[in-house]
This record gives structure tokens, sequence and C-alpha cells, in this order.
């Protein structure tokens, strides 16, 4: 089983995705946990590249395909082959994230960055992506810590990324599932395990 947890900056995905793996161990489930950008040498590299290098002009375009490099990386080196042993992977952002945040929101062709995105990954696609929702200004005001590049987008931005990822979970609404996460984190969690066990 593949996974993917997203939303916009601030929606409380790193908490969710500890405790949607823990509980998944707690079925029996050998999960491994992973995050993209990142997670290989490679895609860490092009993670720092795209996240925290203030002195590079980065288009748009090649921020799109930076994305992509890293998670051709991260689908031969770790995903593939810990399918192809029966784990369960998380992974926190997949090619969702690239679609909404460099096409959605970044003003780039959508349908094109999932074009690409396929032949990045040879068409791997998680059985199920979560998205977590709540509104750009609850988000931004539960970051901590530095910024990073991304998260300096500013607010128009933000309300863009959101409304693709709303957009997208609507036109794929049996591959994309939108929890709630204005929520309590006890009730976010509950809900998510509710979309994920019918896959169990």
């Amino acid at each position: 089983m593949f996974l993917s947890i997203d939303g916009g900056d601030g929606t409380g995905k790193s908490t969710q995705l500890t405790r949607l793996a823990d509980w998944l161990r707690e079925q029996g489930q050998n999960v491994l946990v992973c995050r993209d950008p990142g997670t290989t040498a490679t895609g860490e590299a092009i993670r720092e590249i795209l996240l925290h290098r203030d002195d590079l002009a980065i288009h748009r375009r090649t921020e799109m395909l930076l994305y992509m490099a890293a998670r051709a990386q991260l689908v031969e080196e770790v995903i593939r082959p810990a399918l192809a042993q029966g784990k369960t992977v998380i992974s926190d952002r997949y090619l969702l994230a690239n679609v909404v945040y460099q096409g959605h929101a970044g003003g780039l062709d959508v349908e094109l960055i999932w074009e690409v995105g396929i032949a990045a990954t040879e068409g791997l696609m998680p059985d199920l992506a979560i998205v977590l929702d709540v509104d750009a200004q609850t988000a931004a005001s539960r970051l901590s810590g530095q910024p990073d590049r991304m998260e300096r987008m500013g607010d128009a931005f933000h309300r863009r990324v959101r409304d693709g990822f709303l957009a997208e979970a609507r036109r794929r609404p049996d591959r994309i599932r939108v929890i709630d996460a204005s929520q309590s984190i006890d009730e976010v969690e509950a809900a998510i395990r509710a979309a994920v066990r019918g896959l169990l």
C-alpha cells in the first residue's frame, strides 16, 4: 500500500504522518516513511537547493523539474523497492504537491505537470493521497521556526495552493481524500484512519 499525506504548509502533516505510521504498525503493517523531496542523498541535496538557497534565482519551471528529479530518485531508490518487499509506504508529499504548488499556485500548466510526473515516476501513484485542509490564515499561524522559500511565497500564493488541492480532489475523488484539518488533532487522526481503513 502506498499513501501520501499532503496539504498546505501548517496544516499538520508531520504530526498526522507520525500518528498514521504508528497506527498502521499496530495493525501489523511494515511501514516505511519518506519525504518528497528528500530521503535519498540526491533528494536531500535537491531539497536544500529548493527550500534554502536564497542566493539562487530558480525559475518556476526549473523548480518543478528539480522536484521531479528528486521524486524520480525517491521512487527508484526507496519507494518501489519497499513496495516490492510488501511494505506500506507513507510519503510526506508526492506529485500532487508539484501539481498544486508549481501549477495551480505557480502558474505552470497543470496537465503538463501531471504528464511530466507520470514520466518521472513511471506511473507510480499513491493508492490514496490524503490532503489536510485548513484556511491559509490558520495554517500560517501554526508555522514556527524560520520559514523556508516556499513558506515565504505570501498569502495570495498560499490561498491558491489551498484552492489547487481542493480542485484536484474534486477531479480525482477516488484517489484524493480531503480531511478537515481545523478539527482537533485526535479528530483529524480519526478521519485519516477512517479513510485508510478501507485499503487495509
